[in-house]
């Protein structure tokens, strides 16, 4: 055999060395544009006289918040106030989240029916509603809906003094007794049985291969816990206090602002239709023959789509289902459009009295950052979990 001699390839015609040499310029190409833009955004601060720093968090406000869910007053802190606006957008993004979620598995299911009647008033919904522009929507919802509604005076009442007036939504309340705190660990005991129902009907279903009705056991030994325990203590837990009329202001009962609820029901009802185009490719997915076997094992249309069909569609409905719970969240800052005092809307007060715009939309921005992780998360967590079920 001939020795063949063989000569290095020079390091500037290696593929290798020049892939890694590309990544490192990139990436110090990225760093060095963010630190000029820092280093220019520092120098026109410092023209101004001031410099980054979330000290001025701890300043006064000086303003008023309409709807807030702790103590807060004019002399609360910048802090206070952002913690207001963030409690009033975890809110609505919470509630929207779920009933967004109801609504849209209805439209979707609905909009598969067999009835030509459901299907085509289904489509026409989701057609609608996908096509037409949130921020419009909301502010014709709120000028349109709610403040058309009656006067104080001329109040709508529904059954169980549900009172509708163009100054907000009178609901009956249930006001804390004595008694309150020990119901309160009734219900913690009833929340620990029911995750430990939860875990048994679980693992019962990985062993059988039948998967019971996890979900609702669990809930009615909730319920069972919070019936029991309202009927043994001495007196009742809460007392309903109901709305009522008084001059021009309702008093009593809880009283939901049209603010929040125009942005509340804008948001479930334009969120729903996206959902529900989910759900409808979802259950689309999975094969008909699937749907096929099922009947002729005898199962019932609710069986089959409990049992066969939803866990099948979960893989494909997931993923999708998280960009539309990230969307009402973000959506949520539109709240300045009704005037609902939310997280941005707050921000931007702070923003305008302090003159710290680098710093609250700074803040702002990784406010909602941390939002889409924290969701996303949980719903790849649950993804897993759905692709599980299916093996």
């Amino acid at each position: 055999m001939r020795n063949q001699k063989h000569t290095a390839i020079p390091f500037w015609r290696d593929e290798r060395v020049l892939q890694v040499l590309g990544q490192v310029a990139f990436a110090a190409a990225v760093i060095f544009f963010f630190y000029i833009l820092i280093q220019n955004m520092v120098t026109g601060l410092q023209r101004q006289g001031t410099t980054l720093g979330f000290s001025f968090l701890q300043g006064t406000a000086g303003f008023d918040i309409a709807e807030t869910s702790i103590t807060y007053s004019r002399t609360s802190t910048y802090a206070q106030a952002f913690l207001v606006g963030l409690l009033n957008t975890l809110q609505v993004s919470f509630v929207g989240i779920i009933l967004s979620t109801i609504l849209g598995i209805i439209l979707g299911v609905a909009r598969l029916s067999s009835n030509l009647l459901v299907r085509n008033l289904s489509a026409a919904y989701l057609e609608l509603m996908r096509n037409l522009s949130l921020l419009v929507f909301l502010i014709f919802w709120y000028l349109a809906v709610f403040l058309k509604l009656p006067r104080v005076a001329e109040a709508v009442i529904w059954p169980g003094q549900i009172h509708l007036t163009n100054r907000g939504v009178g609901l009956p309340w249930g006001l804390p007794t004595e008694t309150f705190e020990t119901y309160r660990w009734v219900l913690w005991a009833g929340l620990a049985a029911a995750a430990l129902v939860a875990l048994v009907l679980h693992y019962i279903g990985k062993r059988t291969g039948k998967p019971p009705l996890t979900a609702l056991w669990a809930l009615l030994t909730f319920a069972a816990f919070a019936v029991v325990g309202w009927f043994v203590l001495p007196g009742a837990p809460l007392t309903l206090d109901y709305p009522s009329v008084q001059g021009l202001n309702m008093v009593g009962g809880k009283v939901v602002s049209p603010e929040f609820m125009a942005l509340l029901s804008g948001l479930v009802l334009y969120t729903a239709a996206f959902i529900g185009e989910v759900v409808r490719a979802g259950l689309q997915a999975v094969s008909k023959g699937q749907v096929e076997a099922a009947r002729a094992i005898g199962l019932t249309g609710f069986q089959t789509l409990r049992l066969v069909v939803f866990p099948q569609a979960m893989r494909v409905i997931v993923p999708p289902l998280t960009s539309q719970y990230l969307n009402l969240t973000k959506n949520s800052s539109l709240a300045i459009a009704v005037g609902f005092p939310d997280m941005f809307y707050v921000s931007n007060t702070i923003l305008n009295q302090s003159g710290r715009a680098v710093e609250m939309i700074s803040l702002v921005m990784l406010t909602y950052l941390t939002f889409s992780l924290v969701t996303s998360w949980f719903m790849n967590w649950y993804n897993q979990r759905a692709q599980l079920v299916e093996r």
